[in-house]
């Protein structure tokens, strides 16, 4: 085996998939691309990591809530466009050329565009480590998209698409909690 620097790590573990948050600051509803999520247990609890250096964060943490939007592989350009560019700046739905649609429970919209969209609520923010931790409230899958592949981050600039589906299920059955 060949070793690894420890600054490269992250790159055997990032977990994807890519997703893109929408916020909205009261004015304007603005995205941004986050590879770090991360799933809490079975309940709709999860996290994301950002922080200040996004221009997003100051109204996720001031409004507390935000939709979870999970971009199809043939958005991967939309996806890295969207995160190498500040909301401060533009206006990435136009910029972008993505369809806002209202939200039912939150101010900041869904994509159109997207395999799917959480409605969130932010209900713990963990400082030290800059990890949202968000509880869902509402989610919208598109069954109608011809590309249902996701992607997934690797960290260095490259990325893993979805291949086929392995079916365990019978095999997890005691594991998986009803209704899964």
């Amino acid at each position: 085996m060949r070793e690894l620097e420890l600054s490269k790590v992250f790159t055997l573990i990032e977990p994807g998939p890519v997703v893109l948050v929408t916020t909205h600051d009261g004015a304007k509803a603005n995205i941004m691309t986050i590879s770090w999520t991360m799933v809490l247990d079975f309940t709709p609890q999860f996290a994301i990591t950002t922080g200040e250096w996004n221009f997003s964060y100051a109204a996720l943490r001031q409004h507390r809530e935000c939709v979870i939007a999970i971009p199809g592989a043939d958005l991967l350009d939309t996806a890295v466009g969207i995160g190498t560019c500040s909301g401060a700046d533009a206006d990435k739905f136009a910029k972008f050329s993505l369809t806002q649609v209202p939200a039912c429970f939150v101010k900041p919209p869904l994509i159109a565009e997207c395999l799917a969209n959480i409605e969130c609520k932010v209900i713990d923010i963990v400082e030290r480590h800059n990890i949202v931790v968000l509880e869902a409230l509402a989610a919208y899958v598109n069954d109608e998209r011809k590309e249902q592949r996701m992607l997934h981050a690797v960290g260095d600039g490259k990325f893993i698409v979805d291949g086929r589906k392995l079916d365990r299920r019978q095999m997890m059955a005691s594991k998986l909690p009803p209704g899964v």
